[in-house]
């Protein structure tokens, strides 16, 4: 890698050049099948044709203006999201991160504009990733992500997501500002989250007049076989949710969604960005949204999905030495490896398959919304292979 670069990332050794639907190739002409998606981030595969034009005729006509002005997108996509959603108000970001960053921000000043400024406590939980800003890593309380950076900032509590007595307690102290939760957490090791408790954990917040943040940066836009994960369940909607990833389809959006309620404590100056909302961003995530939200799109996640689940759980059944369980929702999809779940990464990209590394030894597939039935027993065939590869050099190494 060139020295130019910080080091910050430890690199496959790939050179991508181009990608066309579900393959990504490289400049030495492999071709590989993505499952990866920059990170569930490519929803619609590489080059979607209708978000290629969506980018080219706004290229056309504007890239950036300041937010001084309207930028008609702006509230065009906020009107989209409003609309499907439990939210009234919509502010634009460019990343995760930046949309975690605006939710934190947002929970604290509602209670401050509301006589409660000592409400400054957000309770978050171990196995999450909430993005790589100061505010993020403290709310994930990861200490790989926070080492090296000086002290931990106030106000973070990190919990176990199975300690109810704990998360209970915390809830009800008069310094509780939110609670942030993943509905299906990604880099934690794809734990889906049951409707029960999402729901016990909504009624909870109301009880003690503690705001609920939804992350939804990777288990939303579809990702799931719903627009968004909590959907899945009644009485689990949140007051504020960060979205991203997939809203742009691979374009750099971020979203923060919020109540009128909390969405009013945001007032002139609170928070604003250079480049979120910009009309490139605009264009392609309303193009992108479009495509999500139709309902053929979702029903290929549901029935994608149930031809993965089905073969990997076939398939950790026959390679119980290689693979020990099968977790997620939709197309965020864990396998938890007995391997280290490294090196059969690695192993996959000698079969010409990309998959993603996530918590608790688990390796990820988070393929397009838009894989075909075909494509999900490609995939299958290959990490059979995978499998089969990895069955014979640790069998050799023991």
């Amino acid at each position: 890698m060139s020295e130019a670069l910080m080091g910050v990332y430890n690199r496959a050794p790939l050179e991508v050049e181009r990608g066309n639907g579900m393959w990504l190739h490289t400049r030495d002409g492999r071709a590989f099948l993505d499952c990866v998606a920059g990170i569930a981030t490519n929803c619609l595969g590489h080059a979607h044709p209708r978000l290629v034009a969506a980018l080219e005729e706004q290229a056309r006509k504007l890239w950036h203006v300041s937010n001084i002005f309207r930028i008609p997108g702006q509230e065009e996509l906020a009107a989209r999201l409003v609309g499907a959603t439990f939210a009234d108000a919509v502010f634009f970001g460019n990343s995760g991160s930046e949309a975690v960053e605006c939710a934190l921000k947002a929970a604290r000043r509602y209670h401050a504009v509301n006589g409660a400024p000592e409400r400054i406590d957000i309770v978050g939980f171990a196995g999450s990733f909430h993005g790589r800003t100061y505010a993020a890593v403290n709310a994930s309380g990861n200490p790989a992500y926070l080492d090296g950076f000086g002290p931990r900032l106030p106000g973070y509590v990190q919990l176990t997501i199975d300690d109810r007595a704990a998360i209970d307690e915390a809830v009800r102290r008069p310094t509780t500002a939110a609670v942030i939760v993943e509905p299906v957490q990604g880099e934690g090791g794809a734990r889906a989250l049951d409707g029960e408790w999402l729901s016990w954990l909504r009624r909870l917040c109301d009880a003690h007049g503690v705001l609920l943040i939804h992350d939804e940066v990777q288990s939303g836009m579809g990702r799931t076989g719903r627009l968004f994960a909590h959907q899945w369940f009644d009485g689990a909607e949140p007051d504020i949710m960060a979205v991203a990833k997939a809203l742009g389809g691979g374009f750099p959006i971020g979203a923060c969604l919020a109540t009128a309620a909390v969405a009013g404590a945001m007032t002139v100056g609170a928070h604003g960005s250079t480049f979120g909302g910009n009309p490139l961003a605009m264009a392609v995530g309303i193009a992108a949204f479009d495509e999500i939200a139709r309902e053929e799109t979702l029903a290929n996640v549901r029935a994608a999905s149930d031809r993965l689940t089905t073969g990997l759980r076939d398939l950790v059944a026959r390679f119980p030495d290689v693979a020990i369980d099968v977790r997620g929702k939709g197309l965020l999809i864990g396998i938890r490896m007995v391997p280290n779940n490294r090196e059969i990464m690695a192993l996959a990209r000698d079969h010409a398959l990309l998959v993603a590394g996530g918590g608790e030894n688990c390796i990820r597939l988070l393929p397009p919304l838009t894989i075909t039935l075909d494509e999900a027993d490609e995939v299958l065939r290959r990490i059979e292979a995978t499998f089969a590869a990895a069955r014979v050099r640790f069998a050799a190494a023991a």
